[in-house]
């Protein structure tokens, strides 16, 4: 991979026994100048003459998110020795897709908590956040046409259409006790790891990077996004409620078919427990529930150790992840990348 070669900035000289920081901060820090830029532009092209737009915008966005996705599109771009601009309103294009797919979530899911704080559907109701979605969606293509270059408009183009299939494909698998371990991850491989794959190959497009460097980003990019759903899937029922910054057990509320629950009716088909079966016919398929049923979800989940089974599944995407990385040469950037991989593992939020 000769253009990686020389795609480390001075910061390349950094000792590898300096102090570590948390695997964010370490990439916030490499990257400060940029995400500033990014920030700004996301302000910028936020606003709108209809006032409730950029307020409802700005509800979500300043909301305390990672920016990890648009993080991402930024790194790989200067892991591959990215000296431009483009990388910035292409970052920008990242966080409007992905906070309109959070809109458009939140009214699907009818959440009434986004990161700790009221969702906006909960404010506002469901048309108009729905409406700013397409919004955000519509300023993102603006964007990438003015960026111009129609690598990158194909493959946010396509992670777009990717992450509308995957939402429809989540509507017909919820309260489907079927839903096998395939079909669940068809799910998130469309409605969150695509958005994670695309902003990292774009980092490499733009940077003209050979194509075995472009598509070894969108690998990372691509199993990091799945070991992230399925922590976040773990998380649902494992974390605490004011932590996570969301209700704990609102996918089995929703009737919601995610690893944890899948497993566990697998298992009880394996040993033929009937009551088991027809408990999770009747909360999830029917959603009829009573407020003990969540305990006793978490009691058959905890009997057959599938939020672990989650977790060991997410270690092994992670994996994959850290080797996608493995023909970079080493530097600042590939060890923050690969620590971002060890804390989506990890957090507990």
């Amino acid at each position: 991979m000769t253009n990686a070669a020389h795609s480390q900035s001075s910061a390349d000289t950094t000792s590898s026994t300096a102090p570590q920081a948390a695997p964010l901060e370490t990439l916030l820090a490499l990257v400060k100048q940029d995400l500033q830029q990014v920030n700004e532009t996301i302000i910028e092209r936020m606003q709108s003459p209809v006032a409730l737009i950029p307020q409802i915008a700005h509800h979500l966005i300043s909301a305390g998110g990672k920016r990890l996705r648009p993080l991402l599109t930024l790194a790989t771009a200067r892991l591959c020795g990215y000296q431009g601009s483009d990388h910035i309103k292409l970052a920008t294009c990242i966080e409007f897709l992905h906070t309109a797919t959070l809109l458009h979530d939140d009214v699907v899911d009818e959440s009434d908590l986004r990161r700790g704080k009221s969702s906006a559907n909960a404010i506002w109701g469901n048309q108009t956040p729905v409406l700013v979605g397409d919004f955000l969606f519509s300023r993102a293509f603006e964007l990438m046409v003015e960026v111009g270059h129609l690598p990158s408009l194909g493959i946010l183009a396509r992670a777009s259409s990717v992450i509308a299939q995957g939402e429809v494909l989540q509507l017909l698998t919820a309260n489907d006790t079927t839903t096998d371990e395939d079909a669940y991850l068809q799910v998130i491989q469309g409605k969150t790891a695509e958005l994670f794959g695309a902003a990292c190959k774009i980092g490499g497009e733009v940077s003209a990077s050979p194509a075995d460097q472009v598509q070894a980003l969108y690998d990372y990019g691509n199993y990091l996004g799945i070991a992230f759903q399925l922590v976040d899937d773990y998380l649902d029922y494992a974390a605490d409620q004011e932590t996570l910054g969301k209700t704990v057990g609102d996918d089995f509320r929703e009737g919601k078919m995610t690893l944890p629950i899948i497993l566990a009716i697998a298992a009880a088909k394996t040993t033929g427990k009937d009551d088991e079966l027809a408990f999770w016919n009747r909360t999830m398929e029917h959603l009829e529930q009573t407020d003990d049923d969540l305990p006793h979800a978490l009691s058959l989940m905890k009997a057959y150790d599938t939020l672990e089974a989650t977790r060991v599944r997410a270690r092994e995407y992670g994996t994959r992840a850290h080797q996608a990385l493995s023909g970079f040469p080493d530097g600042p950037y590939r060890r923050a990348l690969a620590e971002v991989v060890d804390f989506c593992i990890e957090r507990a939020y």
